[in-house]
């Protein structure tokens, strides 16, 4: 194998989605040199699948209708690209295929629970070659008699430096080969419904069928490096390394869907923190569309959301994958094009920094892929909180040792080998945080938590609040003005044991949620102290926990209000003593930090501006934020530099603490922190 792989270096690409009716509009030079010009090195292009963008001598291969008769049109746009010293990846889509073959072979299609094919986009307008159907992920078209011969075909005849496959997920298919293949795993008959699947049934379609064109591809050309997507949801993603050389993901800001269902702010961070954790070696790719929704590809998102969606992929250690719908030359919204250059040029500056660069974090979230681990990383990222994520499939202990505190949400299921893992880390002076209802069944989890083995759990409370108990607690800062703050939600009604301190109550319901408005005259407290807690701080051998008995983090996603923002940001530093590694002094609603570290010791803290309300129409720019940074023994600081304002910061040093001023931040700063 190869060890000088050009991925191994910095890689930006640009993914033209091409559209068929405009294949005379492509002119592979000037083509290569505006993929040039827009700051890409890399080049996703279509080559085969649903279409061919060659002469294909495979039956079945549909070749596109509007390809030039007199010259190989891939094979010029490949040849430009490397002249221009752009690596060439091909994309290949097996997802769908032609009416015209299902009239052929009509046992390569998905069926439906009544034994109908799947027909994408029946309606549209438009004068087309026929319909496109869905081909199943376990029959001969994604597989050895049209996917196979294609790859060969392609690696035989053209010069290409990858592979990627679109849409290669599992599709749910009632296909005899289907049903053929689940009656000989499980013994049982293949369900109509899919929620009805064994679980591993989709991920065993997928990884035989993956699998299977991986191994080809490799006896053909052991260099040639395939790309593969993961999900934020997957499970088991470790395997995906054993069927794929790189991975990518898309962190899609579909605004389409509604201002109600505007994506998270969250979603590019946690994709690529989840890639970085699966694929050790090799950074993942982070694909961003250029439009808002599909519906809308063919306009841009705004300006300002678009460069702060794409500045996050770079700043939490991800490489970027700019996806267009067309060519510049059919792009009709050249606010796309300035914007992809403008990110392009400021990764430029960082990409040579950030490369092995390592993930500097005080708190490790535990992803368990559920929405109470979104909430933590939201509440995280909204205060500043440097965090990486931790794989249940992967938690070794060793791994665990880089943190201060690691975070269990809710929902989280409590193995006895993960209670082990949690007691050894408390116990070498660490801290963990727990939320939600726990098994009762755990004892070694509840003498950690410090409750005792009888519970019961509420109904859903409303019109309750949360109660500080110690006036003089760390958990209390910010709240010296006020007892209580809002409280939804189920509680488990626990008691704490001797030696661990309550440092919040509940107060229950003032009334019922129809009611609370009516009559005011009624609506003093019947009950307002009680020794319910809400918050028990245990301390355990040499370490601390904090139990909170609900759901901390659906406050956090359901109402997003400040106080539970500040009780999070609290909790973490009460439990490091105040001394995380790396500070804001005022916390900033969609201020975004990451840290790595360099092997020399050099720092690099990301900052990226995503301040206002999303999505953003402007980027406001943010003045004299204060950095504190702890330093460790016998390190000094030999210069702060901003990498993408081309400038130094000025510093001052306050005993073990480094102080750095940044005067105005724009939208992405990268802070080279060179440490002697």
């Amino acid at each position: 194998m190869n060890t000088n792989n050009w991925w191994e270096n910095p890689t930006r690409i640009i993914q033209t989605n091409l559209q068929i009716k405009d294949t005379d509009k492509i002119k592979p030079y000037k083509l290569a040199e505006q993929i040039k010009e827009l700051g890409a090195n890399t080049l996703v292009y279509n080559v085969g699948g649903i279409y061919a963008w060659y002469d294909s001598k495979i039956k079945y291969h549909f070749n596109n209708p509007y390809l030039p008769e007199d010259t190989d049109l891939l094979k010029k746009v490949i040849e430009a690209c490397h002249k221009k010293n752009i690596k060439f990846i091909g994309r290949l889509d097996f997802s769908k295929a032609h009416d015209y073959i299902y009239a052929n072979k009509p046992e390569w299609f998905v069926r439906d629970e009544n034994g109908e094919p799947k027909i994408i986009g029946a309606k549209r307008p438009g004068k087309w070659s026929g319909h496109l159907m869905s081909t199943c992920i376990n029959s001969g078209y994604r597989n050895d008699e049209v996917a196979i011969p294609v790859l060969e075909e392609v690696i035989d005849n053209y010069n290409i430096d990858g592979i990627f496959y679109n849409a290669p997920h599992f599709v749910p298919c009632n296909c005899e080969k289907c049903q053929s293949k689940y009656r000989d795993l499980y013994s049982e008959k293949l369900p109509l419904n899919p929620e009805d699947y064994h679980k591993d049934w989709r991920l065993k379609c997928f990884n035989d069928n993956i699998n299977n064109l991986f191994g080809f591809i490799k006896k053909k050309n052991e260099d040639l490096p395939v790309i593969l997507y993961y999900g934020l949801y997957e499970h088991n993603l470790s395997e995906r390394l054993d069927i794929t050389d790189l991975i990518c993901t898309e962190s899609q800001n579909v605004l389409s869907r509604g201002h109600q269902d505007i994506p998270k702010l969250w979603k590019p961070s946690l994709n690529t923190k989840l890639g970085r954790k699966i694929s050790q070696n090799e950074l993942p790719f982070g694909i961003i569309h250029s439009c808002p929704g599909m519906d809308w590809r063919h306009t841009g998102l705004p300006p300002s959301e678009y460069i702060f969606w794409l500045s996050l992929i770079p700043a939490n250690g991800g490489q970027i994958w700019h996806s267009l719908t067309g060519i510049p030359d059919t792009i009709t919204d050249k606010r796309i094009l300035k914007t992809v250059k403008k990110n392009n040029n400021m990764i430029k500056k960082v990409e040579e920094h950030m490369k092995d660069a390592e993930n500097v974090a005080d708190v490790g979230l535990l992803w368990n892929r559920d929405s109470a681990a979104e909430g933590w990383a939201d509440a995280l990222i909204n205060r500043q909180i440097p965090f990486d994520l931790i794989l249940p499939e992967k938690m070794d202990i060793n791994e665990l040792e880089k943190f201060k505190v690691i975070i269990i949400p809710d929902n989280t299921n409590f193995s006895s080998s993960l209670i082990t893992k949690l007691c050894d880390f408390v116990k070498k002076g660490k801290n963990i945080i727990i939320e939600g209802i726990m098994p009762s069944d755990a004892p070694q989890l509840l003498n950690l938590l410090g409750i005792k083995e009888k519970m019961a759990t509420s109904e859903y409370l409303t019109a309750s609040y949360m109660r500080f108990e110690k006036e003089s607690a760390e958990i209390n800062n910010g709240f010296e003005e006020t007892e209580l703050i809002p409280f939804r939600g189920k509680v488990s009604y626990c008691k704490s044991k001797e030696g661990t301190e309550t440092l919040t109550t509940l107060v229950p319901p003032f009334s019922p949620l129809e009611s609370v408005g009516a009559p005011p005259e009624r609506a003093s407290l019947p009950v307002s102290h009680t020794d319910i807690p809400l918050t028990i701080l245990n301390k355990f051998n040499k370490g601390q926990v904090v139990y909170f008995p609900f759901s901390l983090s659906h406050l956090i996603n359901k109402f997003k209000l400040n106080e539970h923002y500040q009780l999070i940001l609290n909790t973490v530093d009460m439990l490091v003593n105040n001394n995380r590694k790396i500070q804001v002094d005022q916390e900033i609603q969609g201020l975004h930090l990451t840290a790595f570290q360099k092997d020399n010791n050099d720092l690099i803290i990301n900052l990226v501006n995503g301040i206002g309300t999303r999505p953003l129409t402007e980027n406001i720019f943010v003045h004299d934020i204060d950095l504190s940074l702890s330093l460790e023994k016998g390190q000094t600081i030999k210069e702060i530099k901003g990498l993408i304002e081309n400038c130094s910061y000025q510093f001052e040093k306050n005993k073990d603490t480094i102080n750095i001023k940044i005067p105005e931040l724009k939208i992405w700063e990268s802070l080279l922190i060179k440490t002697k």
